[in-house]
């Protein structure tokens, strides 16, 4: 965990105040990592598991521990468009070149600044995916900062 419990509820009440929603992300590497039941309780609106490297069965345990135990929603983060679990909402990492195809409504596209050559390029890629799908992750924000869009 990159963060306490206690900044994570900071986060939700910070989101909450704002009138948004927040969701947490768990970023998983390797079959041993678990999810770390503690954030259950923290208040965010949702979970969202980013596990596109694993196995689908591990895929498959992970979300199926995440649907039984966590009252929120849920959401995938995939490189996958055709996964066949089917969380509250499907994040589809859609940066790659010719990812464009798999944007459409019912899905949330994803942009990620390295994907890109350019600011304009970046801006492109990010107007697309919000006027075609229900909405955009953006990966990376230190990169966006970085790169000082």
């Amino acid at each position: 965990m990159l963060f306490t419990s206690s900044s994570l509820s900071q986060f939700v009440a910070s989101a909450h105040g704002q009138g948004l929603k927040i969701f947490f992300a768990l970023y998983f590497t390797n079959t041993t990592q678990g999810i770390p039941s503690s954030i259950y309780s923290d208040g965010e609106d949702g979970i969202s598991l980013d596990m596109s490297t694993l196995p689908i069965a591990t895929q498959t345990t992970l979300f199926d521990q995440l649907s039984s135990a966590f009252t929120g929603k849920t959401a995938i983060t995939t490189t996958d468009p055709s996964l066949p679990l089917k969380p509250n909402l499907l994040v589809v990492e859609t940066y790659a070149p010719g990812d464009e195809q798999y944007i459409h409504p019912g899905m949330i596209a994803g942009v990620e600044v390295v994907a890109t050559s350019s600011r304009q390029g970046y801006e492109q890629q990010l107007q697309y995916a919000l006027t075609n799908s229900d909405g955009v992750m953006v990966f990376d924000y230190a990169g966006l900062v970085k790169s000082g869009y």
